[in-house]
């Protein structure tokens, strides 16, 4: 009887092993299949010069931003005030925006395009801002496309610099830089003109 018992655990056991055996090849087997590429019909290399992707270039914007909150039509709108009075930064507080973008500081200056987004308050300790917005163009060939800016903005420095994480249009697959420096502002509006030195890599 013990013999018998005993057999037949050493048979449950090798059984347990074989189908354990089994399962790992299995998985090893669509894990392989995943990373080769096999079975993949959703995602396929492509040539780059059919879709008119040829040289990388590089382009040098210079506009100038108005952020306005004081004239009747404002450029700059508070949708979230600060949750607390007592903060420095205003920490918390997000404004959206639809700024022009001019050829000089002044604001009569030619029309470029628009800078359409948001940012907020996202420094407790110092005046910094997270930067969202697109760089909508108006003229010439560049009418309709857009760039894409998304970064850390920390005002009271001289130079700031953020990411271009993107574009449309023409800017298909940007990437860059933007820099943005103060040229002036006024602390009792709020009012600001910034200018902004962009610099992208684009087809």
């Amino acid at each position: 009887m013990y013999t018998i018992d005993h057999s037949l655990t050493i048979m449950s056991t090798k059984a347990r092993v074989f189908s354990a055996i089994v399962s790992h090849s299995i998985l090893l087997t669509l894990l392989s299949s995943f990373v080769t590429g096999e079975n993949q019909d959703f995602v396929r290399s492509l040539d780059r010069k059919l879709y008119g992707l040829k040289k990388e270039k590089l382009t040098h914007f210079r506009v100038y931003w108005h952020d306005i909150y004081s004239a009747p039509n404002p450029t700059a709108m508070p949708i979230v005030r600060a949750p607390s009075n007592t903060s420095a930064t205003l920490f918390g507080s997000i404004s959206m925006i639809d700024d022009p973008l001019t050829e000089k500081p002044e604001l009569s200056s030619k029309l470029i395009g628009r800078a359409q987004g948001f940012y907020g308050s996202a420094g407790q300790e110092e005046t910094a801002l997270l930067m969202a917005m697109n760089f909508v163009f108006l003229q010439g060939k560049y009418n309709g496309s857009t760039i894409s800016i998304l970064g850390r903005n920390h005002v009271f420095s001289k130079v700031r610099e953020m990411p271009v994480i993107g574009g449309s249009g023409l800017f298909r697959f940007a990437r860059g830089y933007a820099q943005a420096s103060t040229h002036s502002f006024d602390l009792k509006s709020g009012d600001a003109v910034v200018e902004y030195n962009v610099y992208v890599l684009h087809y």
